[in-house]
């Protein structure tokens, strides 16, 4: 007897070949001017801290896997420290995360 999984909140189903494509699009953005000049004052989006424009990371506000998109209101700069801890959490969820 199989069991039906309950979805977790704001879980949203996306394919393996949506994921590929929004990384494709997120190739593109991290080539262009908008995206050289966001990381140009070299400040992690989360955390606030100045690094090296070159070692921030482009990070998805609502993330790929949640059904996020790669357009350039959902992308920030993040230090490497911040984007592996956010992962695919949410804004809110990382939110308390920090406060805890």
């Amino acid at each position: 007897m199989s069991e039906t999984r309950k979805p977790a909140p704001f879980e949203v189903p996306v394919t393996e070949a949506e994921i590929r494509r929004e990384r494709e699009k997120a190739k593109e953005i991290r080539a262009s001017q908008w995206w050289k000049r966001r990381c140009s004052s070299g400040i992690c989006y989360y955390c606030g801290k100045k690094v090296p424009a070159a070692s921030l990371t482009m990070d998805h506000i609502v993330p790929l896997a949640r059904g996020g998109r790669t357009t350039k209101g959902n992308v920030v700069p993040a230090c490497k420290d911040c984007n592996v801890k956010k992962k695919h959490s949410l804004l809110m969820e990382w939110e308390e995360y920090v406060k805890s």
